[in-house]
């Protein structure tokens, strides 16, 4: 719990232009945003592709994972150095800006705006 709280910290948010934010809700969409760009911040890259697959580092130490879409939600299992963090969870997913905001628990928990590249 320590190191998700570490990482979303570091991935905190910043403001984005109110008409470039909406919610994305469908597969297809959220595939469209992030097929071949990276999802940046602070020491953190991560490639979340559309076979569902996500891999990158985050503060020096490999990320790997893999996802699906349920529903209106991004449900991920993601390895942080070999650590599961937060096991399987679903987060909703914001366009903000130049980049897209995750929100785990179904938008009910923590979250982590990441930048694209």
């Amino acid at each position: 719990m320590r190191i998700a709280a570490i990482v979303l910290l570091i991935a905190a948010a910043l403001p984005a232009a109110a008409q470039d934010q909406h919610p994305v809700t469908d597969r297809a969409e959220f595939v469209s945003l992030v097929e071949g760009r990276a999802l940046t911040r602070l020491g953190i890259s991560l490639n979340v592709t559309g076979d569902g697959q996500i891999s990158g580092r985050a503060l020096g130490r490999p990320v790997s994972g893999t996802w699906e879409w349920q529903g209106d939600y991004f449900c991920r299992v993601l390895k942080w150095g070999g650590k599961v963090i937060d096991a399987y969870n679903c987060q909703a997913v914001e366009l903000e800006g130049a980049g897209l905001r995750f929100t785990s628990d179904k938008g009910a928990g923590d979250s982590a705006r990441l930048a694209f590249r």
